[in-house]
Formats: structure tokens, C-alpha cells, sequence
């Protein structure tokens, strides 16, 4: 597995996680001091409104978890992966890529993501 395919894993891990303060940690170790995260629902500019975003969309789609959808596609320090939400093993009620930007250091920069398939 390639450095990129396995941080855009811990990636979606951390979309996954519900444990507050793992959850946070994960935040931490893998995004820059001041990234941005962006999609068609929202802003969150830095660490804490990430943090608060990821867990709106955990109370909005309780239960159901991200999983990659395919390879990451990355060059130099920019990368974009498609994934999936939906019940574990189950189909996908969305899906949605993201393209995402890498410091020299491999943190997360920044994210924008967009949304190719929602619910009705």
C-alpha cells in the first residue's frame, strides 16, 4: 500500500471514529496546524471545526461508516480518491470524491470534497 493510499485510510478512519478524543488525536496527527476542509455543505477552517464537522455528519448518518471506493490517484503533494457512506458491508447510500492537498510532511492541508450521489 502506498504512503498516500494508507493516509487517505487513517483518513477516513478518522471520519469513522466516535470516540471523541480519538477521534481528535487522529485529527492531530494526520492535518496540518491550520487546514482546511471544504464540501457542499460547509466550511470548517482548523483542527477543532473539522473536528465539529466530522462529528455533525457522524449524528447526521449514525451508524454507517466511510470506506475507500477504489485506488488514490496522487501526484506530488495533491491526491483524489473516491469513497462511499453507507451500513457496514451494505450498499452505499452516498458517494463522493475528494481531492486533497499535502504538506512536505504528509499531513493534510487541505480537502475539498464533493458529492456525486446523495440520498433523495
Amino acid at each position: 500500500m502506498s504512503d498516500v493510499q494508507q493516509r487517505v485510510e487513517q483518513y477516513l478512519a478518522a471520519w469513522n471514529e466516535t470516540d471523541p478524543a480519538a477521534r481528535r488525536a487522529a485529527i492531530d496527527a494526520l492535518w496540518t496546524e491550520n487546514p482546511v476542509y471544504v464540501d457542499p455543505l460547509g466550511v470548517a477552517e482548523g483542527r477543532d471545526a473539522i473536528d465539529a464537522f466530522i462529528a455533525a455528519a457522524q449524528g447526521q448518518f449514525a451508524g454507517l461508516v466511510f470506506r475507500a471506493a477504489g485506488a488514490v490517484d496522487a501526484h506530488h503533494n495533491v491526491a483524489r480518491f473516491t469513497w462511499e457512506l453507507g451500513p457496514e458491508g451494505g450498499e452505499a447510500i452516498v458517494v463522493g470524491f475528494d481531492v486533497a492537498t499535502f504538506d512536505d510532511d504528509g499531513r493534510f492541508d487541505r480537502v475539498t470534497g464533493f458529492l456525486d450521489k446523495v440520498p433523495a
